[in-house]
């Protein structure tokens, strides 16, 4: 999921998202215990997702400007 969509998504949406990705991750993890590997890309995906859930929803807390467009 691009940042961009994922910052037009309002804190109630991404809160749903994130709980979504955990219990998806914690599937994930729990098949790829038991030895199958083929997850490992959409693991990484939601991984990477959720970090960027968690950068946005932080960055509301604090009133931040996000960083990545912001030009000096």
């Amino acid at each position: 999921m691009k940042s961009q969509k994922i910052r037009d998504l309002d804190d109630n949406e991404l809160q749903h998202q994130l709980r979504t990705i955990e219990e998806q991750l914690f599937r994930l993890n729990f098949q790829m215990s038991m030895g199958t590997m083929e997850g490992l890309k959409k693991a990484r995906a939601m991984k990477k997702d959720r970090a960027r859930i968690y950068t946005i929803l932080r960055e509301r807390t604090q009133g931040a400007a996000p960083l990545a467009g912001a030009k000096k």
